[in-house]
C-alpha cells in the first residue's frame, strides 16, 4: 500500500510528531486503529493532572516548569469508559476504510475518488450501498453509465460496514510510527517491520 496516499486522509497536528500518547479506553483497547487514537503530550499531561486518565508507560524525556517536573506520558488509559458508537459516520475516509484503499473495479491502490454504482443522473443515491471507492481511471471509464453499459464488474458488493468491523479493518494499517511502549497495547492483522 502507497503510505504517503494514506497519510493524504489522516492530518497530524505537529505535536503529534513529538512525543504522541497512545489513548486507550477503560477497557485498555486504543479508542481506534485507524487513524490510531493518538493525543499530543501536552494533552495527556492535562487529562492527567485533570484526573481523567492514568498513565500507563512514560517516554524517558521530561517537561519542566519553573517548579515541576513530569516525565511525559507515552500511554494513558481513560478512567471512565467510551461507548463506541454503533452506527458508522458516512465519510469520504471511513469509505476508503471499508475498501482497503483499492479502487472496487480494478484493484488499484492509489489516485483514490469514489464512484456511484447506479449513477446519481439515474437516480442513484449516495450511500454505503451505492458508493465505492473508484480509481480516476475506472471512474472516468464508467462516467455515468450502469456497470454492465460501462463492462465494469465490482469486486465485492458494497454494504454498510458496522463500527466494530471498520476499527477491525484498521487493524490492517499500521502506521509509520510505533513506539515500544504501545506494543503491548496493540494488535495488528499483518507483521510489522523491524
Amino acid at each position: 500500500m502507497d503510505a504517503d496516499f494514506r497519510t493524504e486522509f489522516v492530518r497530524e497536528p505537529a505535536a503529534l510528531k513529538q512525543h504522541p500518547a497512545l489513548v486507550l479506553n477503560a477497557d485498555y483497547r486504543p479508542l481506534s486503529y485507524y487513524p490510531l487514537s493518538l493525543w499530543p503530550w501536552q494533552d495527556a499531561i492535562k487529562a492527567a493532572f485533570l484526573d481523567r486518565v492514568d498513565i500507563v508507560a512514560e517516554y524517558d524525556e521530561f517537561v519542566r516548569s519553573p517548579s515541576t517536573e513530569i516525565r511525559i506520558p507515552s500511554v494513558v488509559v481513560l478512567k471512565d469508559y467510551v461507548r463506541p458508537q454503533k452506527r458508522v459516520a458516512f465519510t469520504r475516509f471511513n469509505l476508503f476504510l471499508r475498501d482497503e484503499f483499492s479502487c472496487q473495479y480494478c484493484g488499484s491502490k492509489g489516485d483514490l475518488t469514489f464512484d456511484h454504482v447506479v449513477p446519481r443522473a439515474r437516480g442513484g443515491r449516495t450511500s454505503w450501498e451505492n458508493v465505492v471507492a473508484a480509481c480516476s481511471r475506472c471512474n472516468l471509464r464508467k462516467g455515468s453509465r450502469s456497470l454492465r453499459r460501462s463492462g465494469l464488474s465490482l469486486r465485492k458488493p458494497p454494504r454498510a460496514p458496522g463500527a466494530e468491523e471498520l476499527r477491525n479493518l484498521g487493524r490492517r494499517f499500521p502506521p509509520n510510527y510505533l513506539h515500544d511502549s504501545w506494543l503491548d497495547f496493540l494488535y495488528w492483522d499483518v507483521e510489522l517491520e523491524d
